[in-house]
């Protein structure tokens, strides 16, 4: 089987919009960048710089995603709608990995000859928005919830959500309460940490309020006794 096919038709079969393989070989933006990526890397591998990042440049004219021609990338990458991606020059992705808009694999260094864009392993889904920066590896099978942002190593099977990127689960274990991963009901551990001390507040309130009106019922107490100041002076008058 060709590879081009191939690759449409993992294309076809993960994508529950997709009508047709021939829909995804001439319409998804995604699977175009990919196959002109590869053009571009063998360019980039014969020491062809120029013509390699004239591809690339003019994919991301056409498109909307910017692929460095040095990337790697393994088969079968699905880049759902595409716009926004940016993958760096020695960022390495692996097989049947699945990428949303919006995604940035990017690095935090600036030496040139060394590896400053993350590794990606195979299986692995990127939520839309996520930003992945650094020179560490995402194992495989993982899933980075969108907008999420990772900056340091992430175990194979392993959910990342929030921003610092936190695991939320592991092997199929909840690292704490998770949802599986959709794109949107993803829990993000900071807005829990806010709702645990909210309720906490909110505790406090109701005991504030419980003391004043404890406090209001002692004043109105002592308001209504009988003053017996004023009455004994008067006797001690008389006498």
């Amino acid at each position: 089987m060709f590879k081009w096919y191939e690759e449409a038709k993992s294309i076809y079969e993960r994508d529950p919009a997709a009508r047709s393989v021939w829909q995804v070989v001439f319409q998804y933006p995604g699977y175009r960048a990919v196959r002109r990526h590869r053009r571009a890397h063998w360019f980039h591998k014969k020491g062809m710089y120029f013509i390699a990042r004239a591809i690339s440049e003019r994919t991301r004219h056409k498109t909307g995603i910017e692929i460095h021609p040095g990337a790697k990338i393994g088969k079968c990458l699905f880049i759902d709608h595409g716009m926004g991606v940016v993958i760096g020059e020695t960022a390495e992705i692996g097989d049947y990995c699945t990428i949303y808009h919006g995604v940035t694999l990017g690095g935090t260094g600036k030496e040139k000859g060394k590896k400053r864009h993350p590794t990606i392993g195979n299986n692995v889904l990127i939520g839309a928005g996520a930003k992945i920066l650094g020179p560490f590896k995402v194992g495989d099978n993982s899933k980075i919830g969108a907008n999420a942002v990772v900056t340091g190593e992430v175990e194979p099977n392993t959910t990342v959500v929030g921003v610092p990127g936190r695991a939320v689960k592991r092997d199929g274990e909840k690292i704490r309460p998770s949802f599986e991963l959709d794109q949107i009901h993803n829990p993000d551990p900071v807005s829990q940490e806010f709702c645990r001390l909210r309720n906490e507040i909110e505790q406090l309130k109701k005991v504030v309020l419980k003391y004043e009106d404890a406090l209001g019922n002692m004043r109105k107490m002592l308001k209504n006794e009988p003053d017996c100041s004023d009455g004994a002076s008067e006797q001690t008058a008389k006498e």
